[in-house]
């Protein structure tokens, strides 16, 4: 039983790095062109003891404008936090994406939070 589980599962793809975001301030279901919110973005090194530097986080968008931004913090171990002040900046478009990308020799690794715009 355990053998067809594995084969109807496929494979699983690990990343070496877990990357998460969370709206810390004005978070709504839906955004106009204006808003301003906090986002905190997350970056786990799962394999601790990565090739690449925690500033070689890539970010990506369009449709948004950052505003500021604080310096990577350590929260714990391998773990590190970073702030983003963002402001929408197009209404043209019902969903902005601001992402993040980590590469390296052990898959590196990926995120990205989605912004509904009325």
């Amino acid at each position: 039983m355990a053998i067809i589980a594995l084969i109807v599962a496929g494979p699983v793809i690990a990343s070496a790095c877990e990357i998460s975001f969370e709206i810390l301030e004005n978070k709504k279901e839906l955004y106009q062109k204006g808003d301003v919110l906090i986002v905190k973005v997350k970056v786990v090194l799962t394999h601790r003891q990565c090739t690449q530097g925690i500033d070689a986080t890539k970010f990506s968008y369009e449709g948004i404008k950052v505003l500021g931004a604080t310096k990577w913090d350590e929260v714990e171990k391998g773990t590190f936090e970073r702030k983003f002040k963002l402001q929408i900046d197009d209404d043209s478009r019902k969903k902005l994406v601001f992402g993040a990308l980590r590469t390296c020799d052990k898959e590196g690794g990926s995120g990205s939070i989605t912004f509904t715009v009325s």
